[in-house]
C-alpha cells in the first residue's frame, strides 16, 4: 500500500540547485492525496518563473512512479504568493515586483531595465515595465512611443503595449514637456501611475527607479511590497561609492538587494577579438566588497538604443543570463529560511556568531583598517588609500546594519559610514588576525 511517508521519502531525493536542500524540507510538497494507486500532490515553487520547474516535475513523477503500488502520478506546479504588508498598493495579480535602481545617473539603468524586460518576455513570461523617473522618463524614447493613445476602463488606465510588453510612463501623458514639480507631487504622480494602471496578471513588474535615494524611492518602498532590487552600476570609483549608498538605502527600507548589474564593463575589439576593460577588470571585486552576486556583466554597446521590438537584445547573451539569474535570486530569497549571522560589538571587538554556532572575533580597529570601499582602496590599482595613522586605537562602531545574508554596514565614530563588509570578508579578517596573533601561521581561535 502506498503511504504518504514513502512518497515524501522518495521526493527527498530532489534537491533545489540554489538552496541546496531537498524539496520536502523546503516545504515545497503540499496536499498529498492517495486514492488506491493514484497519487496526486502539489509542488509549490518560490517563483512561477523557476528555471528548474519542469525538471522538478519530471524528477518527482519518476521518483513517485517507482514506488510499489503506484499506478499514476498527478502533479500540480504552483508558486508562492506575494505577501504584501499594509499599507501596500494592491498588486495581487503580479508574481514579483522588482526595482531596477542606480544611485548615479548615466550608467544605463533604463536601457538595462527595458532589455531585461524583453529577455523575460522572450522566456514566455508576462512582464510589465513602469517608468518611475518623472523628471527624466526614458521609456517613451527606448520604446519609440512618444504620443500613444491613452485608453482607460472606468477609473483605470490601460498600459501602453509595445510589441506585447505593457509599459507605463508619465512621458506618455506629457510628451516633450518637462515635469516641473516638487518632491511630494512627484511621489504622488508615481503612485498614481502604479496603482491606477490596469496591469492585469503579470509574472514580473519591473519598476525603473530614478537615480538617487530620494522621495520617490522612499515612497515606493514604503507602500509597495518589493520582492527585491537590482542595482545597476559601472566599474568606476564614483559609481561604486553610490552602490554602497543604494545597498544601505534598500536594506534600511527592508527591500532585499538581489544583486548588481555591471554595465559597460568591457568591449570586444573588432580587430583582435580580445576583450578590453576600459574602466578596469573588476571580476570578483563587487562580490568581495559587498557580498552581493554580480547578476550580469554587460558589454559596451553603442548601437543599443531601442527596445521597441520583442527581439531587442536577443543577440546579447548576457541579458538571457541576467533573466535566468534574476529568477534564481528571487527564488533563493523566498526560500532562504536559514539563520543569518548575528553581530555584536563592544569597545574593543566585533563578534559574529555564525549559524553553525561558531564565533569569529576581530578588533574594531583591525576591521576598520580592512575596509575596501572606494574611499579606502584605489579602484584601479587596489592600493590602500587609508592612512593607518588616521585611525584611532579606540575606534568603535556607532551603527551596525546587517544587510540580509550577504554583508553588514558599519558606521564608525570617525565619521566613516560607507563601509560594507561581506560576511566572508569579516570571517577572513578575523581568521587572519587570529593566526597573526598566535604566530603559528594557521587559523586559530582566540
Amino acid at each position: 500500500m502506498v503511504t504518504e511517508t514513502a512518497i515524501l521519502d522518495a521526493l527527498r531525493t530532489i534537491t533545489d540547485p540554489d538552496l541546496h536542500r531537498d524539496i520536502v524540507s523546503l516545504g515545497f510538497v503540499k496536499q498529498i492525496k492517495i486514492n488506491g494507486g493514484a497519487v496526486s500532490f502539489i509542488i509549490e515553487l518560490t517563483t512561477p518563473a523557476c528555471p528548474v520547474r519542469e525538471r522538478f516535475r519530471a524528477q518527482a513523477e519518476q521518483a513517485v512512479r517507482a514506488l510499489p503500488g503506484v499506478t499514476s502520478v498527478d502533479i500540480e506546479m504552483t508558486a508562492q504568493q506575494r505577501h504584501a504588508p499594509s499599507p501596500s498598493v494592491a498588486l495581487d495579480n503580479i508574481g514579483a515586483v522588482i526595482a531596477v535602481s542606480s544611485c548615479k545617473g548615466g550608467v544605463g539603468k533604463s536601457t538595462v531595465a527595458a532589455l531585461l524586460a524583453r529577455a523575460l518576455q522572450r522566456g514566455g513570461l508576462a512582464v510589465g515595465l513602469l517608468d518611475a523617473d518623472i523628471h527624466g522618463p526614458s521609456i517613451p524614447t527606448l520604446f519609440n512611443t512618444h504620443h500613444p493613445e491613452m485608453l482607460s476602463i472606468e477609473d483605470r488606465v490601460l498600459p501602453v503595449e509595445v510589441d506585447g510588453l505593457p509599459t507605463m510612463s508619465l512621458g506618455y501623458f506629457m510628451g516633450e514637456k518637462p515635469a516641473v514639480m516638487r518632491g511630494p507631487m512627484v511621489s504622488n504622480y508615481v503612485m498614481q501611475l502604479l496603482s491606477n494602471t490596469d496591469w492585469g496578471p503579470l509574472d514580473y513588474l519591473l519598476i525603473d527607479l530614478p537615480p538617487g535615494t530620494g522621495d520617490i524611492q522612499l515612497t515606493l518602498t514604503q507602500r509597495v511590497s518589493f520582492d527585491g532590487a537590482i542595482i545597476v552600476t559601472t566599474p568606476q570609483a564614483l559609481s561604486l561609492v553610490d552602490v554602497a549608498r543604494g545597498i544601505l538605502m534598500f536594506e534600511r527600507l527592508e527591500v532585499p538587494v538581489l544583486g548588481v548589474v555591471e554595465n559597460m564593463a568591457f568591449f570586444t575589439c573588432d580587430g583582435c577579438g580580445k576583450r578590453h576593460h576600459p574602466f578596469g577588470d573588476s571580476s570578483g571585486t563587487l562580490h568581495d566588497r559587498f557580498g552581493l552576486e554580480t547578476l550580469a556583466r554587460l558589454p559596451i554597446l553603442p548601437n543599443v538604443h531601442s527596445a521597441a521590438t520583442r527581439d531587442a537584445g536577443a543577440d546579447i547573451p548576457e541579458f538571457a543570463e541576467l533573466a535566468d539569474r534574476l529568477h534564481r535570486a528571487v527564488g533563493m530569497r523566498r526560500g532562504d529560511h536559514a539563520g543569518h549571522p548575528e553581530i555584536s560589538a563592544d569597545e574593543t571587538f566585533i563578534t559574529v556568531r555564525w549559524p553553525d554556532g561558531t564565533e569569529s572575533r576581530v578588533a574594531n580597529r583591525t576591521l576598520r583598517l580592512s575596509c575596501r570601499c572606494a574611499l579606502c582602496i584605489d579602484e584601479m590599482s587596489g592600493a590602500p588609500m587609508l592612512d593607518p595613522v588616521t585611525v584611532a586605537a579606540d575606534i568603535q562602531p556607532v551603527e551596525i546594519l546587517p544587510l540580509g545574508n550577504y554583508a553588514v554596514g558599519i558606521a564608525w565614530n570617525d565619521g566613516h559610514s560607507s563601509g560594507i563588509y561581506s560576511w566572508d570578508h569579516i570571517r577572513r579578517v578575523a581568521n587572519d588576525s587570529a593566526a597573526a596573533k598566535c604566530g603559528c601561521g594557521t587559523v586559530c581561535r582566540e
